[in-house]
């Protein structure tokens, strides 16, 4: 009996082992190992696809010269080639040259250093701190020193041999010792450069394959994505050419006249090592920074030095690149840093110079594969929340000052009765799919709509677009002629409150009465002075049932006021015609903006006394 009990818990263990979360993880690992332990292979062909990008443009304009597939792939790679061996053969004589200058700096960092040390061994408080350091070691030391004696006589020291032997170094270690360091960045560029050949000549090739590869079902979304990566990167490289350029040559200028020496070779290392993001500024700062210690007998070259740069980032980084970018990489700041981490421990230099790129083609592919959008969500620029969702979890929080926040970030773009239609109605509706669940209590419901109140409130002084320019409405629609109905609950009332506010940004006062106030036990308590227009209003309408007989003991209370529904976010109303004219209602919309203009247009009428407004309104549904 134990056996088979043992038996039966097999299949249910190995079900929850290979859960999806589980084979997810273990795919992202064997994905993760794969590129690392394939780096030799993968980061040559990963330097060569961004390579590709960067001399696609130069091959399309070659073959417009119809000089066929083969000669304009090989023109551009040549072109590559010759301006890689001239960066290296310039950067390799200006450095030559630097190294045979240096020890005519050395009497002034001997002269700075020894000027830091006498400055800091007559302070005061270093002086004290050396002598507690000092104080307490010797403590230390003569404690262990009493632990330690011996008493026995000196014995003689026998000496040490010391045997000298000469090393003969053969020309092949010679060479291997001098060009090992320069044989693996060599293997990376030459293996880079023929797979750049090879991605030139069978792009469409290519092309295809992945397309087979990746999106045979839904050929335009894999091309779309395709062409999203290309464009993005296209324009990444181009923008970053042309930025790193121009600072590379404000750098130069600079450094030339500060007197910086080699100031050509600090200006094509601050180009270059600006495609590294975050560490490439300060590493391509530091050698011009030692050589300003080194050439001046003062200070003044090291401080404009670090003007320098902190200002060319500074006007660079915050201004000029936001200003081109805008945002066309898609990546947020979070993303750009982990994957400059990630893809550095990966690959080492290599990988946090693709890192960028990389981490944009991914984004990409999220955006338009189904299977991997958490890398859109997780990377992209894209905000993880709709407005809408942000706002239910800011009223879920009971947090009104963060959601007005986030309301004026909206408003900077669109109109309050789109924020109040689009966003804040949205967020009720989450909330009362949530109470249809069940898992949305009264009392949280409750701090829902006071949470709205507070929203409404800190947008007091916003005004809506829409309510300039038009006509004064009469005097009498001021005093709270609308009433405002809310259908069953809290988050129907909470919808209210929305319609009520804006109605007074048009001049037209109202109120909001809550569904127990028009219950059959208390509608005949209910305070009908001075109403001429009824709204119920409804987040959900469910089966009409509710709608209905709220109507019809709001017309026994009030027959001659016409009677509206608001069904928020109906979208489709067609399909629910029957139940709409079951409610009997005289109009029903379903939404803030429609509703407002059909109380616009009867107060209108109202207040003109030639066409006096009919006692039934015509039934329009959307």
């Amino acid at each position: 009996m134990a056996e088979l009990k043992q038996s039966q818990r097999v299949p249910a263990a190995t079900a929850d082992v290979l859960t999806p979360k589980f084979m997810a993880a273990v795919i992202a690992a064997v994905a993760v190992s794969a590129i690392y332990f394939a780096r030799p292979i993968l980061m040559p062909l990963a330097l060569a696809i961004l390579m590709s990008f960067a001399l696609a443009p130069l091959v399309s304009l070659l073959k417009r010269f119809r000089l066929g597939n083969v000669a304009p792939v090989l023109i551009s790679l040549t072109f590559a080639i010759v301006i890689l061996s001239s960066l290296g053969l310039f950067m390799g004589s200006q450095l030559a040259r630097l190294a045979a200058e240096l020890p005519h700096y050395q009497s002034n960092l001997s002269h700075k250093i020894q000027s830091v040390v006498g400055s800091a061994m007559h302070n005061g408080t270093i002086e004290r701190l050396n002598r507690t350091v000092e104080s307490l070691a010797s403590q230390i030391a003569g404690g262990r020193s009493e632990e330690t004696v011996d008493d026995t006589p000196d014995s003689p020291v026998k000496p040490v041999p010391v045997v000298i032997r000469r090393t003969v170094q053969t020309p092949w270690s010679v060479a291997q010792n001098l060009l090992g360091p320069l044989v693996e960045p060599l293997e990376l560029i030459g293996l880079a450069l023929v797979f750049v050949g090879f991605i030139l000549l069978q792009k469409d090739d290519l092309r295809d394959r992945f397309v087979r590869l990746a999106g045979s079902r839904d050929m335009q979304r894999t091309t779309v994505a395709l062409d999203e990566a290309a464009a993005r990167l296209s324009r990444y490289l181009f923008l970053q050419t042309c930025i790193n350029t121009v600072f590379g040559l404000v750098i130069g200028s600079g450094l030339w006249l500060i007197g910086i020496p080699n100031a050509g070779l600090w200006a094509l290392m601050s180009m270059l090592l600006r495609f590294i993001p975050y560490l490439g500024v300060p590493l391509a700062f530091l050698f011009p920074f030692f050589l300003a210690l080194a050439v001046d007998p003062g200070w003044e070259k090291m401080v404009w030095t670090m003007v320098l740069y902190g200002a060319v980032e500074a006007v660079t980084g915050q201004m000029v690149e936001p200003f081109l970018y805008g945002r066309s990489m898609g990546l947020s700041a979070v993303a750009v840093v982990v994957a400059a981490v990630f893809w550095t421990w990966l690959w080492g230099p290599v990988g946090l110079l693709l890192s960028t790129p990389l981490t944009m083609c991914f984004v990409v592919l999220g955006r338009h594969v189904e299977g991997l959008k958490f890398l859109d969500v997780m990377l992209g620029d894209q905000p993880a929340l709709r407005f809408e969702e942000s706002l239910y979890l800011r009223m879920l929080a009971e947090d009104p000052d963060e959601a007005a926040d986030e309301a004026e970030e909206f408003l900077r773009a669109n109109s309050l009765s789109a924020y109040y239609d689009e966003v804040a109605a949205r967020a009720l509706m989450l909330a009362q799919v949530d109470v249809n669940r069940g898992v949305l209590d009264p009392l949280r419901q409750g701090r829902i709509r006071d949470a709205i109140k507070g929203l409404i409130v800190n947008l007091a002084d916003r005004k809506d677009e829409d309510a300039r320019g038009l006509p004064e409405l009469p005097s009498s629609w001021r005093d709270q002629p609308v009433m405002c109905v809310a259908g069953r609950g809290a988050l129907d009332e909470a919808a209210a409150l929305l319609l009520v506010d804006m109605l007074a940004k048009y001049g037209i006062g109202a109120r909001v009465v809550s569904s127990e106030e028009t219950s059959a036990a208390h509608i005949r308590d209910l305070d009908c002075e001075g109403v001429r227009l009824t709204c119920v209003s409804y987040l959900e309408p469910g089966t009409f049932k509710n709608a209905r007989y709220q109507v019809r003991r709001l017309r026994k209370r009030m027959p001659d006021v016409p009677v509206m529904a608001l069904f928020w976010g109906l979208a489709d109303s067609s399909r629910y015609l029957d139940g709409i004219e079951a409610t009997e209602c005289d109009i029903v919309t379903t939404g803030l903006k429609e509703t407002v203009q059909h109380i616009l247009t009867f107060a209108r009428r109202a207040g003109n006394p030639q066409r006096p407004p009919p006692p039934v309104m015509e039934v329009a549904a959307k």
